[in-house]
């Protein structure tokens, strides 16, 4: 299941939840629920943002094809503008 940073503008705190990709938490009362954590004295309705964060790095021996793509063996890119791999 991915995680997700929560920040709470009201009270300033970060908080990371395990969730579905499909579920939208906005209220901190509904990140603390998800991640088991007490409200505390900030109100549950106050909004949070999801922050951007880094995805979590794969080891290539997890992956069906470990072989790296063109561009990352010193082969020729693919030629697709901005394909990821550059």
């Amino acid at each position: 299941m991915p995680t997700y940073d929560y920040f709470c503008e009201a009270n300033g705190v970060t908080v990371e939840v395990s969730h579905p990709i499909r579920d939208r938490l906005t209220t901190w009362g509904a990140v603390c629920g998800a991640a088991g954590i007490p409200v505390g004295d900030t109100l549950p309705n106050a909004p949070v943002t999801r922050l951007i964060s880094r995805a979590g790095v794969i080891q290539s021996g997890a992956l069906r094809n470990p072989e790296l793509p063109p561009c990352q063996t010193g082969a020729p890119c693919c030629g697709a503008e901005r394909c990821g791999f550059e």
